[in-house]
């Protein structure tokens, strides 16, 4: 039988700005691995210049990114055990954070074609 879709039952913010988070851990730039813990922290957020920012090679309309300044989701990213936050400064992703499956990533990451 496969892997239930969001077993957490992370609301549609949830789970954008958790596929968001997890894009920006997978970035040097942004994601910082503690090899002890497996977690990784992301202290830095990108800037959005009009409706959209540039993540990696891809680009994210800004009203998909509103979680990433919201503190309560944070919080409930905590509460599921997916996130360790320091709102509004920094956010750990546990590795159940990291490896969960949001089936997100392509209607959010708009991937350049060049």
């Amino acid at each position: 039988m496969p892997p239930k879709n969001n077993p957490l039952k992370l609301n549609k913010l949830q789970l954008k700005t958790l596929t968001l988070l997890q894009e920006l851990a997978r970035h040097a730039e942004s994601g910082t691995p503690e090899p002890d813990t497996g977690n990784v922290t992301i202290s830095t957020f990108p800037n959005p210049h009009g409706d959209h920012f540039h993540l990696g090679s891809g680009v994210v309309m800004s009203k998909d990114a509103t979680g990433l300044k919201n503190e309560a989701v944070w919080t409930a990213l905590a509460r599921k055990g997916l996130a360790i936050p320091s709102f509004p400064f920094a956010i750990k992703l546990t590795p159940a954070g990291i490896d969960y499956d949001t089936t997100q990533m392509s209607a959010i990451l708009h991937l350049s074609d060049h």
